[in-house]
């Protein structure tokens, strides 16, 4: 008796110890050469995307240091007439704030429209280096999800190829390399999307911070010259 119960559970058991596990490396194997061509597409702009947001994070963040004495030192020296050396500690600081400052300090003596129009004009060169390949992390959000959906139709295509070839007996087996390339593409897709949409928001936030750090120091800078002596 107790032999026919051990049988019965031995028979019971064998199907879940053969359930087949996959790993993420065997998924992409799985999907076929137009899978892999996808999936390796997608790795490669992940790859750029993480480049660009480091490589850009690091100079956002070293462009947004503030010293809070700066414009204090730059009162003092323009008001002791140190133009000169005014400008030497904007150069030390190597900001974009100190070089909107020093260019302001090389227009004094002209009138305040000039002044102002040329910090706007270097504001707008700041911005476009603070912004640098930022822009390509939107193209890369964008057009990572649709690259997967590519997979998606190729997968689905060679899914009704294969269905369209077996005369009417359908057998799954024949249908999972399809299905795996529409799958893992798709989730390739979605994911590289994310990063590269969540790391792009990331960067315009942080170089929003920076633009409004120049807006004020610009302002302020202004006012300085506005100041009846």
């Amino acid at each position: 008796m107790n032999s026919f119960f051990q049988d019965n559970l031995q028979e019971i058991t064998e199907p879940i110890s053969k359930e087949k596990t996959l790993s993420i490396y065997e998924l992409i194997v799985s999907g076929g050469l137009g899978g892999q061509i996808i999936i390796g597409i997608l790795f490669v702009l992940l790859i750029v995307a993480l480049y660009i947001y480091f490589e850009r994070f690091f100079a956002i963040k070293a462009a947004s240091k503030e010293d809070k004495n700066f414009m204090n030192q730059i009162k003092e020296a323009i008001l002791k007439g140190k133009l000169e050396a005014a400008r030497d500690l904007c150069k030390s600081k190597n900001t974009p704030t100190a070089r909107l400052i020093d260019k302001g300090i090389s227009r004094i003596g002209k009138p305040l429209d000039d002044i102002n129009t040329a910090i706007e004009t270097a504001g707008k060169l700041e911005i476009y280096q603070l912004e640098k390949n930022v822009s390509v992390l939107a193209t890369i959000s964008g057009a990572a999800p649709m690259i997967g959906f590519l997979g998606t139709v190729i997968g689905m295509i060679l899914a009704i190829h294969e269905i369209a070839n077996a005369g009417g007996q359908i057998d799954i087996k024949m249908l999972s390399d399809g299905l795996y390339t529409a799958m893992t593409t798709t989730v390739a897709g979605l994911i590289v999307g994310i990063i590269a949409y969540v790391t792009y928001n990331h960067l315009v936030v942080r170089t929003n911070k920076v633009v409004y750090q120049m807006e004020a120091k610009s302002v302020e800078f202004l006012d300085l010259l506005n100041e009846p002596v």
